[in-house]
Parts: C-alpha cells; structure tokens; sequence
C-alpha cells in the first residue's frame, strides 16, 4: 500500500504539530504501508517550492504571485500520484477549502485513490476570532466551499466524537504519543519549599496562562510557601504574548514566572524534570469548544506528571491524576492544586502506563486505516 501523506506548510524543530506530523507518517510507516510526506517550504534563495520527501515537485518562485500559486497549483501532484500508484491521500487540513482543492479531489477520486481529510480542531471558526486580516480572508473563503469539497473525500479524520462533519461521515481518533521519543519522569516529589507549575505550548488565547497568572497573584497575597513557580516553554504570535509578559510584570510575578520561549530535546526534558505540575489548556471555551483530544494533555501523561485542563477530554476524564478547571474566567486556586498534588499517591510510570496502550500514534493511525478498509498489521 503506498500512502500520501499532505500538509500545506513546513516544518520547524520546536513545533508541537510539525512533531505530531512526522509521527503519524512514521506510525504508517509501520503498519508496512510506504508513506511519502509532501509539505511546502522555501528553498535557500527564497522560493517557495512543494517537496515530496526531500525531492522538489514543483518551484513557484518568489513574491505575491509564489503566495497564490501554490494555492491552486495542483497539477504536478496529480500527475505524481497517478504515476505512483499512491492508494491512499491523508491531507491535514489547513482550513483552506477553495475551488482548486475541489477540483484537486475531484480528479483524484475519479483515479480511484481514497482521500482522508484530517480536520485538527473542531469546530474551528472561533480560534480565527482575533487572526490577522489575511487569516481571516482565507476563512471566509473556506467557509463557502468546505462543504462542497467534503463532498469528494472518504473520510473526515477528527479528534472529537462527531458522527459527521460538514455532511461527511467521521474516523473519531484521539491524539497519539511517540512514546520512544518521551522520557518519563524520575518520580513525584513531595511539596517542600518550592513547587514548579509547566505549560508547553505555542501561547494561544485558549491556553488561558493568563488564568494561572491571576491565581498566582491571589496566592502570593496570602500565602509565602511553599514558593510556586510556572515555566512557560513556548512562544507566541502578537498581542497575545506580549499581553502574557504584561501581565506577570502588572502583578508583580517577575520572578514567580519564567519565559524559555521554544525549547526541545534534551532541555525541554531537563524543564520537565523540575518541574512537577502541567497546565493544559484552561480557556478553549473562549474559541467555542467544548470536547478536544489535545497534544498536551498526553504528553503530559507521557511524561507521567498530573495536569490540569478546563474541556472534555473523554481519555482523561476520570484519570485519577486529572485536576479539572471550571470552563470560565476565573482564576485558578493555586491553593487547590497543591492540595491535588498532596493527594496523590501514583508513581510517573503508572501516570504514563495508563494511555501506553491505547494512545500510541501507531494504535491511532491504524484506526484510520481500519476504517477507510485499508486493514492491516502492526510492525512489531
């Protein structure tokens, strides 16, 4: 079975969701199938150019007119995937339904491949709420042909448990781990003198640090140890960010709150080792969702330290090491976490044993696979 697997941007090395790619395309890789990944980058000079692995498919060159081109530019593809017998197009989408990518799926279907579309976050069109102008457009754009495009594809790929979206019938999966890439964590130590809170994330608005940082100050006005800390590991884009940083300095928590900006590797694991509590995201209510199978809240798990998040997540729900947030505005009780914390009496490894059977990317992807009829065996 030959796989193609489609995302219409690059890579880059701290990115959570470039990481996410490159191990579902690893996890196809072993159920036997061959995978080829075809993303969009710039070359050395500037370009914009379509790879497949590390070949060059097509150039679009520089400046306004590369941007648009590779927009609906589709045709060398096409011809690829003929040529190659690809059986199955896994494409992640980008919320950039349009005429070309119609047409794009259309023919494909015509050829006889499958098409499974994975849709990251759904609903979507509230995280758009403050997007640059540009990001908008491409929005509303998507919006008058999502459905349309649906139309020409098998499957739509999603992380909640709709039955369909978009009129197209649903492959329900969760979020998978790489656990040969996560370490675990050393053990849980007891709360002294100091208590280390982590967040890892690229800074949204539906993370809610900012819902961390209020219930710092409020703990800090009554309370003098044990002394807590946040580790934020991660940046932002714009306003929301910087908004973050204000804030610490507005409430006087310069040294209670530590920015790495990105961090992997062997200094993101030496962070986690410090650190003893993880903050997941406490606001996905501000963008309209209530159910998500996010990334962080498995690594997390992964890694075997407890956490704590605001939506639903129905492989965590009644996790005993899950402290759950009420959805809203207020802040979080920092006096209530260390209580948690205080209670629990479960090692890193039988945090990480809970999901090491059920949310490995290869039991997931495998799932898609299953479903679309492409059935086969995991490597050992």
């Amino acid at each position: 079975m030959k796989i193609l697997f489609l995302v219409f941007h690059g890579f880059e090395e701290h990115n959570g969701i470039s990481k996410k790619i490159k191990y579902q395309v690893q996890a196809l890789k072993n159920t036997g199938a061959d995978v080829f990944l075809c993303y969009s980058a710039f070359d050395s000079r500037g370009n914009g150019v379509r790879y497949i692995d590390d070949r060059e498919l097509d150039n679009f060159g520089r400046g306004i007119r590369s941007k648009f081109t590779k927009r609906f530019s589709y045709g060398s593809l096409v011809e690829y995937i003929r040529e190659n017998k690809i059986d199955l197009l896994y494409v992640r989408s980008n919320f950039n339904a349009n005429p070309f990518l119609i047409v794009f799926f259309k023919k494909l279907r015509k050829a006889g491949v499958k098409i499974a579309l994975e849709i990251p976050t759904y609903p979507y069109d509230g995280e758009f709420a403050n997007a640059c102008r540009s990001d908008r457009a491409s929005l509303a754009v998507d919006k008058i042909f999502r459905k349309r495009m649906v139309k020409y594809i098998d499957r739509i790929v999603t992380f909640t448990d709709a039955p369909e979206i978009f009129g197209q019938r649903t492959v329900n999966i969760s979020n998978g781990i790489d656990f040969d890439t996560i370490p675990v964590k050393q053990a849980l130590k007891p709360v002294a003198d100091k208590f280390n809170l982590i967040s890892v994330s690229e800074v949204h608005l539906w993370h809610g640090l900012d819902r961390v940082i209020e219930g710092l100050a409020a703990y800090y006005k009554e309370h003098a140890s044990p002394r807590v800390v946040f580790h934020v590991v991660g940046r932002g884009f714009g306003r929301e960010f910087d908004d973050l940083q204000r804030l610490v300095r507005e409430r006087g928590l310069t040294g209670q709150v530590v920015f790495y900006g990105n961090r992997s590797g062997k200094e993101l694991d030496e962070i986690f080792e410090r650190c003893d509590f993880g903050i997941a995201s406490l606001a996905r209510h501000r963008s309209g969702i209530v159910k998500i199978k996010t990334l962080k809240n498995r690594e997390y798990a992964a890694r075997g330290i407890p956490f704590i998040y605001s939506e639903v997540d129905d492989d965590f729900e009644k996790m005993p090491y899950i402290l759950k947030a009420a959805p809203d505005e207020t802040p979080i009780d920092i006096q209530s976490v260390l209580a948690f914390y205080g209670s629990l009496e479960l090692t890193p490894a039988d945090i990480r044993n809970s999901i090491a059977g059920t949310l490995s990317w290869n039991v997931q992807m495998k799932k898609v696979l299953d479903e679309m009829g492409l059935t086969v065996t995991l490597k050992d």
